[in-house]
């Protein structure tokens, strides 16, 4: 007993251990960048639909309050704080860190407004982005006291990052701005060396967003001379941490073609001058030529096919926008003629350059198909070119200059220069007849139709020739179009023999082919060499598609299924039911009462009915039951 006492003394009086890990819990976000870049990837920022974003954080911060119980009063909204001692489990983190994210979310949809922000608009949304500051900052506080030390990490760096984008915004104090930017990439650049691969990539994802801001803070303090190709280069990377900067990028490049507008004072088109007045269209032009630039400059050959596209399609937008303001201009001109025909020359101006690029465009698209159609399957496994698709394409560049020579044609005093653009628009789309025979013959030559691939083979290389002998006896020869239209009527001769040969060579054996198809005809009608299919015949390596060349239908399985004979529950008919002489139950039944007014044995009903109307001499009729008839005796 003493030495049971001795020892519980000893594990009494013995060195305690340390609980101060379980009075104040080190609380961890795995992954506070995996988490907010999941979130912004599920819900709309991969298209960058910011409202949907916002819409999301709401809901989520809706969940968190109600199932925190952490709501702010029934019906009275009564503030509560949000401080260490609140903080007892994770989740009251969460609802700081999506509080931030929905005022920044709520900031960044204000900014992509169509026109830009106005000036109401711009105070509202550096409002949201200092509430986003303001809970960023205590998001970083909570984390510090409350969070591990990966999660007070990322904290700090989140923080200095929106700090960085409230000043950005501002055009204020870029020495501060830059020492956040900093911070925060010095910050993910640590934690990228640390945790799993997706981390990793993530931090230094994150670290090349950063940059953009890093280097346009520094340019703007004068410690970097940034030039401004370099500048777009910078704003062409994708990433929600630089929609902001390409936002400030557009409205800097923006108000940059406002003041180089004031001089572009007129429109040249084919050697003649069209007057700009209007101030909005001036820049929707030069911003239409500066894009063109891109293209026909001596970097365009270095440029991805997606990129010229993009270009493309921006050159589309700026045209349509300087036609929409010219023919509002025309709305208001008036009576003022000379004014009206200023106009209408530049709107037939800017449509003619209009319709030139898009058959550039769709020539591009013609370009890829035919990269495309060449081989089996590209490098993203996507499927194959079919001719059928460059018909459509064609279709489309036909359409396109016959809209472009219309136009070109239109008014009534044509000029020569016009009227030489229109018969190059007509030569255009002869060569582009061509082409359209040609992958129309290929189309039908795979479907297996050989006499009229054959005749559209020689139709194309007629076409071919004629447009080859127009374009050599022009002045200004295209030689690109001179070279492809050989290459084209070569093609065309070559494939139409090959159709010829394949032909008479499918002709000579139909004989034989017929004479062994009749031969597997059985007497039941059905083909002995096509009664098996490929699922009755596994073990044996045989095609049951058929060839490559010939439209049929694969042979894999019998469908719909035969019908099988299966057995089933015997029919009883019950034919002695009518001849059973049955026991008479009329002693069970009950008797009727006999009434004052006793009723017909037919009808018991008419007794009360009686009762209720009264009787009258001779046969009456029932109120209230028309065709009811009544004698003297109620009956």
């Amino acid at each position: 007993m003493v030495k049971e006492n001795e020892v519980a003394a000893m594990e009494i009086e013995g060195p305690k251990p340390n609980n101060s890990d379980q009075i104040n819990p080190r609380y961890s976000i795995n992954g506070l960048l995996q988490l907010l870049k999941s979130a912004q990837m599920q819900h709309g920022l991969r298209h960058g639909d910011y409202g949907r974003y916002r819409r999301y954080c709401t809901a989520r911060l809706r969940r968190l309050y109600k199932s925190l119980k952490f709501t702010h009063g029934r019906g009275k909204y009564t503030r509560r704080a949000m401080n260490e001692s609140t903080v007892t489990e994770v989740r009251y983190l969460h609802l700081v860190l999506y509080t931030a994210e929905r005022a920044w979310s709520h900031a960044m949809e204000k900014r992509q407004l169509l026109d830009g922000p106005n000036a109401k608009q711009r105070i509202y949304l550096i409002g949201r982005l200092r509430k986003a500051v303001k809970w960023a900052d205590l998001f970083s506080r909570l984390c510090a006291a409350k969070g591990d030390s990966r999660t007070s990490l990322e904290a700090e760096a989140y923080a200095s990052c929106m700090n960085g984008l409230l000043l950005f915004e501002q055009d204020r104090n870029w020495d501060t701005a830059l020492k956040n930017f900093i911070s925060a990439r010095a910050v993910y650049e640590e934690l990228g060396k640390y945790g799993d691969l997706e981390n990793q990539v993530l931090c230094r994802e994150r670290v090349e967003e950063l940059e953009p801001s890093v280097r346009y803070c520094r340019h703007k303090i004068g410690e970097s001379n940034l030039k401004t190709s370099e500048l777009l280069q910078i704003g062409e990377m994708e990433g929600p941490a630089l929609d902001l900067f390409k936002a400030k990028l557009e409205a800097a490049m923006a108000e940059a073609r406002s003041q180089q507008a004031a001089s572009l004072t007129e429109f040249h088109w084919l050697g003649h001058r069209f007057p700009i007045s209007n101030a909005k269209t001036r820049v929707s032009i030069l911003k239409a030529q500066e894009l063109e630039k891109d293209l026909h400059g001596p970097a365009a050959d270095s440029l991805p096919v997606e990129k010229k596209l993009a270009v493309f399609d921006k050159i589309y937008t700026a045209y349509q926008e300087a036609r929409s303001f010219i023919r509002s201009d025309l709305a208001s001109a008036g009576n003022a003629d000379s004014v009206k025909d200023d106009l209408n020359g530049l709107d037939k101006a800017v449509g003619a350059v209009l319709g030139q690029r898009t058959i550039e465009r769709n020539q591009l698209l013609v370009s890829i198909a035919k990269s495309k159609l060449a081989r089996h399957r590209d490098d993203k496994n996507e499927k194959v070119t079919k001719p059928e698709e460059l018909v459509r394409l064609y279709d489309l560049l036909l359409q396109n200059t016959g809209d472009l020579s219309d136009l070109v044609s239109s008014g009534r005093d044509r000029k020569p220069e016009e009227v030489a653009f229109s018969e190059d628009c007509v030569l255009c789309s002869i060569a582009f007849r061509a082409q359209r025979c040609f992958y129309l013959a290929k189309s039908y030559s795979s479907a297996g139709k050989r006499t009229e691939a054959y005749a559209l083979y020689c139709h194309a290389q007629s076409l071919a020739e004629n447009a080859l002998k127009k374009f050599q006896t022009t002045m200004d020869t295209d030689e690109a179009m001179t070279e492809e239209l050989k290459t084209l009527y070569n093609e065309c001769r070559a494939n139409s023999c090959i159709e010829h040969a394949t032909g008479i060579m499918e002709d000579e054996k139909a004989p034989e082919n017929l004479s062994k198809k009749i031969s597997t005809i059985s007497l039941s009608g059905v083909d002995k060499k096509a009664e098996k299919f490929l699922i009755e015949k596994l073990d044996v390596y045989e095609s049951a598609v058929g060839e490559s060349n010939v439209k049929s239908v694969p042979r894999i399985g019998v469908f719909p299924p035969a019908f099988q004979s299966i057995p089933r529950n015997p029919i009883v008919l019950d034919l002695a039911y009518n001849c059973i002489d049955f026991p008479s139950l009329e002693n069970r039944m009950k008797k009727d009462k006999k009434g004052f007014i006793r009723s017909h044995s037919s009808e018991p009903w008419l007794g009360p009915v009686s009762q209720l109307v009264g009787l009258s001499t001779g046969q009456d009729r029932v109120s209230g039951f028309p065709g009811l008839l009544l004698d003297n005796s109620g009956n």
